[in-house]
């Protein structure tokens, strides 16, 4: 039997009373743009996944483990992600906005349970910070940050013209993103804070919030962060670090940053080849994790950090693509609020591993090790997907792929 794709709800003469119940169903049919997104993030990656092989190679045998036990991690991650994405993909983006309350709050137990002093057995220090739970496993400032977009896309539409008073509409919005960045300073982790805030930021200016509030709420937050970074000491000597990379008093501070910056310099224009590199054996601290940017620039060169700044800017620029065809608000600020979610956190890794900002603890997104922040690539890809495609209401027994041309939605 033919498929044929009904347009409409598709209870009338057309709908199910004419046919057999059993030959009608409803797909989601993945537009161009969602597609496009797929095989970019699916390059992505792959890529990650050779690149972290050859990154930790030598820090899986350093601790005495096979050459590729960061890369079998990764790969459960991988498996994990896949079907989170799949069922993202699947799922009414709309139906986010129903539990965008519910996001919040678990997001706020997790970042919590990292920072009470009880709960050290589950969130030991690693590094000198309190970020993952149970050894490494959970890292819920990650979580935390789709829960931002999600929550925040779903209060600005929920308040519609109250967002034009800074009393009922900005303000409680930066009140609770507010608390969840004091969990993460907690930690400490003030990069995540400053990444809630411009989530939350750009967020509420594409709605339409008015630029006067933004100003005002910068001048009541500017001075709470500056003091708490005079009080981080890691913070401020990061800052000085990058301000005078040349001084020999911060040569300490800015080892990891010349490392990498060796790294990216001996990798030239074609790179010194895949798996070649010399950083990763011991000369750069977490050279498959906060600085995997520089093997790629090592091994791959110019050429192979140019094809990942253009991988990122053509996921970027399918999302906001997929945002501008959203169906309602709500799906369109979700959709911008991921994607420059993604091109920020991609972004800043780029900018720090080739010295042109300060240090901090970004991730490189779908390549760097670590399974929260591949998980969370991957769900977030999974919405967009969903967002960019269509519902349809079909009948005929044989009209099952989605990725076949229709003729209606619903």
């Amino acid at each position: 039997m033919t498929s044929i794709a009904v347009p409409g709800a598709g209870f009338g003469p057309a709908g199910p009373s004419a046919h057999a119940p059993s030959q009608a169903r409803t797909r989601w049919r993945i537009d161009v743009e969602a597609r496009a997104l797929m095989l970019v993030s699916a390059v992505l990656l792959a890529f990650g996944l050779a690149t972290l092989y050859s990154a930790s190679a030598f820090k899986s045998v350093e601790i005495g483990k096979s050459s590729a036990y960061f890369l079998v991690k990764q790969l459960s991650g991988v498996g994990i992600g896949t079907i989170i994405f799949a069922v993202a993909a699947k799922v009414d983006a709309e139906l986010w906005r129903k539990y965008a309350w519910h996001l919040m709050v678990c997001a706020m137990i997790g970042m919590l349970l990292t920072v009470l002093p009880f709960t050290r057995a589950i969130a030991p220090p690693i590094l000198g910070a309190r970020r993952f739970l149970f050894g490494g496993s959970v890292q819920p400032s990650e979580f935390a940050k789709l829960a931002v977009v999600i929550w925040t896309s779903m209060l600005v539409v929920k308040k519609g013209e109250q967002m034009r008073r800074f009393s009922k509409g900005m303000l409680p919005i930066a009140l609770v993103i507010g608390a969840l960045g004091v969990m993460a300073a907690l930690e400490p982790d003030l990069s995540v804070v400053i990444f809630f805030g411009l989530q939350m930021g750009i967020i509420v200016f594409a709605a339409g919030g008015r630029i006067g509030h933004f100003v005002l709420l910068a001048f009541l937050s500017v001075p709470i962060v500056w003091e708490k970074a005079q009080r981080l000491q890691y913070v401020m000597e990061r800052l000085l670090g990058f301000a005078d990379a040349a001084s020999v008093a911060h040569e300490t501070v800015n080892y990891q940053l010349k490392q990498s910056l060796i790294a990216v310099g001996s990798g030239g224009f074609f790179g010194v080849g895949f798996g070649e590199g010399r950083q990763q054996n011991g000369y750069l601290p977490l050279s498959y994790d906060d600085f995997i940017g520089a093997t790629i620039g090592e091994e791959w060169g110019f050429i192979g950090i140019a094809g990942v700044t253009i991988l990122y800017a053509t996921w970027g620029w399918l999302g906001f693509r997929i945002a501008k065809k959203a169906e309602t608000q709500f799906r369109q600020l979700v959709a911008i609020g991921l994607t420059v979610t993604m091109l920020v956190t991609a972004y800043l890794h780029l900018g720090v591993v080739t010295g042109l900002l300060p240090t901090t603890g970004l991730t490189l997104p779908f390549i760097s090790y670590g399974r929260s922040n591949l998980i969370l690539s991957m769900l977030m890809t999974g919405i967009l997907v969903n967002i960019g495609s269509v519902r349809e209401r079909l009948i005929g027994v044989s009209a099952t792929n989605p990725l076949e041309p229709s003729t209606g939605r619903l």
